[in-house]
């Protein structure tokens, strides 16, 4: 997976592309949470993620607790229908910011 890290304004967003998977989670978790020492706001865009797996929920949701704890909002953009789904079905489209 390759993850583009763009910093405007004191927003940082994080275009991850193809897969959140066991392989590839670490690498988010290893940018997300820095970020929040950076910015003073997070998105997470996923127009190019087609596949979202455990691991990587975990990571999403280790995001969405640090976001709370420090009062740095993290939203996740672009969300395909079959991303949705998912997010659906687990419950994390009530406990995350999805625009």
């Amino acid at each position: 997976m390759k993850i583009n890290k763009i910093m405007e304004n004191k927003k940082s967003t994080l275009v991850l592309e193809v897969r959140l998977d066991t392989l590839t989670s670490q690498q988010l978790q290893d940018m997300l949470i820095p970020a929040f020492n950076e910015a003073n706001e997070i998105a997470l865009d996923f127009a190019n993620l087609v596949y979202v797996s455990s691991a990587g929920l975990r990571v999403l949701l280790m995001g969405e607790k640090i976001a709370k704890s420090t009062n740095i909002p993290m939203t996740i953009i672009n969300v395909s229908d079959e991303i949705m789904e998912v997010l659906d079905m687990t419950g994390f489209s009530d406990m995350l910011t999805i625009i």
